[in-house]
C-alpha cells in the first residue's frame, strides 16, 4: 500500500514538473504555433519540415549523436512532443556535459590555453538548445545535474578566458571581431539555459548583455594593425561570411535573452538599423539559382546575411526591404545560417508581408563603406542587372592581400571574380588564395602587397574615395599606395562608368623602373578578339580592352609586335577547391618603367547593344591621355591630366587639353552624339576629379578656391550638381541665363547672379 501511495505522489509530482512553465530560448511556444500555422498554409515550409522530421527519425534509427543533432531532435521533440526524439537529446546532453572539455586539442595546447574557444561556443550552443526543447522532460534533479556540466564546459572556461578580470587574456580582436561574439554571446545563450538552476547565471547574463556596447564600438588599434570592428554604415569587414557568422551569434543572444527574460532592458546600438541594409548592399541578385554576394576575404559566393537579417526582423527591424532579402535568400542549407532547410531557420521563420511583384528596396544604387574600404555600384536593383564591387581597406585574419581589386557581376553571372579561398589548413591559403596575386589588381616585378600582411596587418590600409552616382554616370577612387608602399610610391585606381562602359584607371608609380602587370581573374570562358579580351559564361559576357599605354595588336603573332600589350595566361587554383587549377589573365606593356598609366575598358554586352557596341577611341596630346565613347545617342570625352598625377611639387596641375583649361585630376564631358565638342555651350554633363576649375576659350565654367570632386548634370538647361569637397567656401557654375537657386547635393540653394561673367555665385 506504501508502495502505490509513494507511486502515485511520483506521478503527481512528474506531472507538475512536466507542466512547468517555460520560456523558451528558440523554441517557444509562439514560435511552435507560428510554424504549425505555416505548414498549414505553405508548400515549401510543410515540406522543409518534413525533411527535418525525416532528419530527427534518421537519426534515431542510427543511434549515433552528436551535438549538433539537438537542433533537428529538439524541433522534433517540441512539433511532436514524441519522448523517443527528447530520450535522444537527453542521452546526448548527459554525454556531453559529462566530458572535461569541449574545446578542441589545438588550441589547448596554446600558452596559456584556450579553453573557451569556437569549439566551446559551437558546442553550448547546441547542447543549450537541447537541454532548453526537453527541460520539461527531466527531472529537478537531472536539470540541476545537467545545467551544472554546461556551466563548467560551456560557460566558465569562455568567461574566464574572455571576461573575467582576473583570468581573461582575449579581447575584442583576438582571432578577428567575429570571435567575441561567438564565444562571448553563447556563454551568455547557455547562461539563459541555466538561469532557473544555477543562481548566478543571470548576473552572468546581464554582465555579458552590457558588452555589447563596447563590442560594437571598438575603434581598432594603431601598434597592432586592427581596425574597427563596425563600419558606421553597418559593415563588417571580416568579409559577409564572418559578418554574418559574428553578428548572428550576438542576435542569437539578444533575441533569445527577450524570450527568456522579457522584462530584461537590452542594451540601445544604433548599429543594427544598418547592418541589414549592408546584407542588402552586397548582394546581388539573379533570376535564376542562388543570390550572390561580394565574396571578398574568406568568404563564399552564396554567404549570405539571411540569418541576421531573419533575427533582426524578429527583434523588430521589420522594414519591407528586409522581406524582399528574405524572399531571396531564405532557401537552402547552411550551418551556420538560417534558411528553412535548417531547424533554426524553420523555427525563426516570420510571416512576411506580401510585396509587390516589382517591389526593388528605396536605396541608392551604389554605396561607399568608407571606413573598411568596400564599395558596391549598381545599374539597377532589378535581378541580373550589372554589379561592380571593390575594395581597398584593411588586409588582416580573414581579409586577404587585396587593395585596390574588384569584382564585376553582369546579367546574373560573375564574370570578374576573387579567387576566394580554401581550408585554412592547406598550404595554398597562405601561399596562394591571400596574396595578391589572386586578385584583380596590379603587380610590380611580380610582387604584390607584403605576403605577410594577411597575418601581421598593414599600418597603411587601402582607401576609397568620392564615390559619385549619377543616373547615367558613376566615379570611385580607390587608393591602394599604403598597402604597397614597399614598392610603389603611386597606385590609384579610378573607376568611371558610363552607360555600358567601366573605365579602369590606374596611375602608378615605382620607386624603381620594372615590369607592371595587371591582373584579371575570371569565371567561364575567356579569349582574344583582336583589341578585346571576351569573358563570357553562357549568354552573360564583358569584353576587356586595353587603351594604354597600348591596346593588344590588331592581329598577327604577339612576337612581332612588341610595342603592344602583351597577354600572358597564368595558373591560379579554384575558389574553395584547391585540388583544381584555374587559369587567369596577366596584362603588360614590354617597357620596363617607373611611372605608368594603365587604362581599360570594360565594355557590358547587353541584348540591347549586342549588334551595337559602343565605339570608344583613345586619344592623347601633350601632357595628357583622353577615351571617348559613343553610345545611346551621346559621347563622352575623358581626359586624364598626367600633370596632377603627382609629379609637380610647389606647382599645380595646370593643363590645356584639347582646349580645355583645367587643373583637375580627371575631368569627364558628356556631349549629344553628333555635336561640336569643341563648344561649351553644347556640354549636356560634366565631372571634375579633384580640380578646382574648367575653363573653355576664357569662360568659366566651374571654379573654386580649392579643390574638389563634383558632377553637374543638366548642365546647359538646369544644373544639378553632386559635389564633395571643402565644406564651407564659395562655388561658381556656368549659366547661360539667371537663375536665382541651384540643385547642389539634392537640395536647393540660392545663387547670385554674374550677368558679364554668365557665373552662378553660391556660398557651401
Amino acid at each position: 500500500m506504501k508502495n502505490r501511495i509513494l507511486l502515485i505522489v511520483c506521478c503527481l509530482s512528474l506531472s507538475t514538473v512536466f507542466a512547468q512553465k517555460r520560456n523558451y530560448l528558440l523554441y517557444t511556444d509562439t514560435n511552435i504555433a507560428n510554424l504549425k500555422k505555416q505548414i498549414a498554409t505553405d508548400t515549401s515550409i510543410q515540406n522543409s519540415w518534413e525533411a527535418q522530421l525525416k532528419k530527427a527519425d534518421d537519426l534515431l534509427e542510427k543511434g549515433k549523436y552528436k551535438a549538433a543533432d539537438c537542433q533537428v531532435l529538439g524541433l522534433a521533440y517540441r512539433m511532436t512532443g514524441e519522448e523517443k526524439y527528447a530520450k535522444s537529446i537527453k542521452e546526448i546532453v548527459v554525454n556531453y556535459t559529462s566530458k572535461e572539455t569541449w574545446e578542441g586539442q589545438a588550441l589547448l595546447n596554446r600558452t596559456p590555453a584556450w579553453k573557451g574557444g569556437l569549439g566551446t561556443s559551437h558546442t553550448s550552443f547546441f547542447i543549450s538548445i537541447g537541454y532548453d526543447c526537453i527541460y520539461n522532460y527531466l527531472s529537478n534533479k537531472e536539470r540541476k545535474e545537467i545545467a551544472q556540466g554546461i556551466v563548467k564546459v560551456g560557460i566558465q572556461p569562455a568567461m574566464a578566458d574572455w571576461l573575467n578580470p582576473n583570468t581573461s587574456f582575449h579581447t575584442f580582436d583576438t582571432m578577428g571581431h567575429n570571435w567575441w561574439s561567438a564565444c562571448v554571446y553563447m556563454a551568455g545563450f547557455s547562461s539563459l539555459a541555466v538561469r532557473n538552476e544555477i543562481s548566478e547565471a543571470t548576473t552572468w547574463v546581464r554582465e555579458i548583455a552590457l558588452t555589447a556596447t563596447d563590442w560594437v564600438n571598438y575603434t581598432g588599434s594603431v601598434l597592432q594593425n586592427k581596425p574597427s570592428t563596425f563600419d558606421k554604415d553597418g559593415g563588417f569587414y571580416e568579409s559577409i561570411n564572418y559578418a554574418s557568422y559574428g553578428i548572428s551569434q550576438y542576435l542569437l543572444f539578444r533575441y533569445a535573452l527577450g524570450e527568456a527574460l522579457p522584462n530584461e532592458k537590452q542594451v540601445a546600438l544604433p548599429i543594427l538599423d544598418k547592418v541589414g541594409d549592408f546584407f542588402i548592399k552586397t548582394t546581388y541578385y539573379v533570376g535564376e539559382g542562388k543570390p550572390m554576394s561580394v565574396n571578398f576575404g574568406d568568404s563564399a559566393i552564396h554567404k549570405n546575411g539571411n540569418g541576421c537579417m531573419k533575427l533582426l526582423w524578429q527583434l523588430g527591424y521589420t522594414d519591407a526591404k528586409y522581406a524582399w532579402y528574405l524572399n531571396q535568400t531564405n532557401k537552402g542549407n547552411d550551418k551556420e545560417g538560417l534558411q528553412l532547410d535548417t531547424p533554426n531557420g524553420l523555427i525563426l521563420n516570420p510571416i512576411l508581408p506580401k510585396l509587390k511583384e516589382d517591389f526593388t528596396p528605396e536605396l541608392a544604387t551604389s554605396h561607399l563603406f568608407k571606413d573598411m574600404g568596400w564599395a558596391t555600384l549598381r545599374n539597377s536593383w532589378k535581378k541580373d542587372a550589372t554589379m561592380l564591387a571593390v575594395k581597398s581597406g584593411f588586409t588582416w585574419n580573414h581579409t586577404q592581400a587585396d587593395a585596390g581589386s574588384y569584382i564585376l557581376f553582369h546579367k546574373g553571372k560573375n564574370l570578374i571574380i576573387d579567387s576566394g579561398n580554401s581550408s585554412y589548413g592547406n598550404p595554398l591559403y597562405t601561399q596562394y588564395y591571400c596574396q595578391s596575386e589572386a586578385h584583380n589588381v596590379v603587380l610590380f616585378n611580380g610582387e604584390g602587397q607584403n605576403r605577410k600582411d594577411p597575418y601581421f596587418g598593414v599600418a597603411n590600409p587601402g582607401s576609397l574615395h568620392n564615390l559619385v552616382e549619377g543616373s547615367n554616370f558613376k566615379y570611385l577612387l580607390a587608393n591602394a599606395t599604403g598597402p604597397y608602399s614597399q614598392i610603389l610610391a603611386r597606385n590609384y585606381r579610378n573607376f568611371i562608368w558610363v552607360g555600358d562602359v567601366i573605365l579602369v584607371i590606374d596611375d602608378l608609380l615605382a620607386h624603381k623602373p620594372g615590369k607592371f602587370e595587371w591582373l584579371l581573374h575570371y569565371n567561364g570562358t575567356s579569349k582574344r578578339q583582336g583589341h578585346d579580351l571576351s569573358i563570357k559564361e553562357e549568354n552573360s559576357e564583358v569584353l576587356v580592352r586595353s587603351l594604354f599605354p597600348e591596346t593588344f595588336p590588331s592581329g598577327g603573332l604577339p612576337h612581332d609586335f612588341p610595342e603592344q600589350m602583351q597577354l600572358e595566361e597564368k595558373i591560379g587554383y579554384k575558389d574553395h577547391h584547391p585540388e583544381k587549377e584555374e587559369p587567369y589573365w596577366a596584362i603588360s606593356h614590354f617597357n620596363e618603367t617607373a611611372r605608368t598609366k594603365f587604362i581599360s575598358a570594360l565594355i557590358l554586352k547587353t541584348d540591347e547593344n549586342k549588334e551595337n557596341l559602343p565605339v570608344i577611341k583613345r586619344f592623347e596630346g601633350k601632357d595628357f591621355l583622353g577615351v571617348s565613347m559613343t553610345q545611346n545617342g551621346e559621347t563622352t570625352q575623358v581626359y586624364f591630366n598626367l600633370l596632377a598625377g603627382g609629379r609637380l611639387k610647389h606647382r599645380n596641375s595646370v593643363n590645356t587639353m584639347n582646349g580645355w583649361e583645367t587643373d583637375a585630376y580627371l575631368t569627364v564631358l558628356k556631349f549629344k552624339e553628333g555635336a561640336d565638342t569643341s563648344k561649351h555651350t553644347e556640354l549636356e554633363e560634366l565631372f571634375i576629379g579633384h580640380g578646382s576649375y574648367l575653363r573653355k576659350k576664357g569662360q568659366t565654367l566651374m571654379h573654386s578656391l580649392s579643390k574638389y570632386t563634383a558632377l553637374v548634370e543638366d548642365f546647359k538647361k538646369s544644373p544639378k550638381v553632386i559635389f564633395q569637397g571643402q565644406a564651407t567656401g564659395k562655388l561658381r557654375i556656368y549659366s547661360a541665363k539667371k537663375k536665382s537657386s541651384i540643385s547642389i547635393n539634392q537640395q536647393y540653394k540660392k545663387a547670385s547672379y554674374q550677368s558679364s561673367q554668365k557665373l552662378l555665385n553660391l556660398n557651401l
